[in-house]
């Protein structure tokens, strides 16, 4: 295994690269870009590559389920670390463009909902085409299939264009969720400020089975930060969920809330215990009264005071 090798959803100049380099370690390991998400972690899988950077879910789209179906798939992947990017998309041009000139569009699909209002509103008649990402946008543009690509303003210089208009999106204060993947390992310790992140199989279909985990989560005061259906490929009304959950799995709440999961379902792949991007110890909630830690381990110790006849 390559353990100087990152790789990440390029080309050069997406915003997945942008978020990679906030990264302390990234400054230390070759970053190689690769054509799609399933590329980019099977590099991971394959040894080439010691982690892999990519989009898990925005706040206007919500997931990229490209990512999310990759990482229920294939051999498994745990998440490490996750980076939170603030979103805003330049309208990039060969130079000497103008707005009028402007015919054709480009950009990554999910780019399109963060600025079809403004599309709309600039450029009506504009034919929009979707790229592979951003950046390969701009790159399509150099070569003169398109007139303008939405990407990152940070993506101009690589691909010799100009910004023609700067800070672009319909919701102020758009964000992307980007995860660092890697390999199978024992899970970095808690800090206070953790999130877990595991897919979860239906038994069977009956009413309440949905019902019957998220109770799992629910009766521990484990709190949900998104759960999302996706088929599982094995026809209609099959389906798993991908799930972010507040906590670390050496949690005792954490643990036993995914203990019960693998009793009543087929399937349950742990994903990951990673710190939240953004979020310090002292900002977050403290448990619901009777799910610390100190309460379960009492309850375990009255238990079997009680098997022993010591109550």
């Amino acid at each position: 295994m390559s353990a100087t090798r990152y790789t990440y959803l390029g080309p050069e100049g997406t915003f997945t690269e942008a978020a990679l380099r906030t990264l302390p370690e990234a400054a230390a390991r070759e970053l190689v870009p690769m054509v799609s998400v399933p590329a980019t972690l099977d590099a991971v899988r394959s040894g080439e590559a010691a982690a892999a950077l990519v989009p898990i879910e925005n706040s206007v789209e919500g997931g990229v389920t490209t990512t999310v179906d990759e990482l229920a798939k294939g051999d498994p992947l745990m998440i490490y670390r996750e980076v939170v990017l603030p979103i805003a998309f330049a309208l990039l041009v060969r130079p000497g463009t103008k707005l009028t000139e402007i015919k054709t569009v480009t950009g990554h699909p999910v780019a399109q909902p963060q600025v079809r209002n403004w599309l709309a509103a600039h450029l009506p008649d504009a034919v929009w085409e979707s790229a592979a990402s951003n950046a390969d946008g701009a790159r399509l543009v150099q070569e003169g299939r398109f007139d303008a690509a939405f990407a990152g303003e940070f993506a101009a210089a690589t691909y010799g264009l100009e910004a023609l208009v700067s800070e672009i999106h319909d919701a102020a204060n758009a964000e992307t969720r980007f995860v660092l993947v890697g390999r199978p390992a024992r899970p970095a310790a808690p800090t206070g400020a953790d999130k877990t992140s595991v897919v979860i199989w239906l038994g069977d279909d009956h009413p309440g089975a949905l019902l019957e985990l998220l109770q799992e989560f629910a009766v521990r005061g484990v709190n949900l930060m998104r759960i999302e259906s996706r088929p599982t490929g094995q026809g209609i009304g099959n389906y798993c969920f991908s799930v972010d959950a507040e906590g670390h799995i050496t949690d005792r709440r954490v643990g036993e809330a995914l203990m019960g999961l693998k009793r009543i379902c087929p399937q349950v792949r742990f994903l990951g215990s990673y710190p939240r991007a953004g979020v310090a110890t002292e900002d977050v909630r403290p448990p619901r009264p009777g799910t610390t830690d100190n309460e379960f381990m009492a309850a375990s110790d009255w238990l079997t005071r009680c098997q022993d006849g010591r109550f």
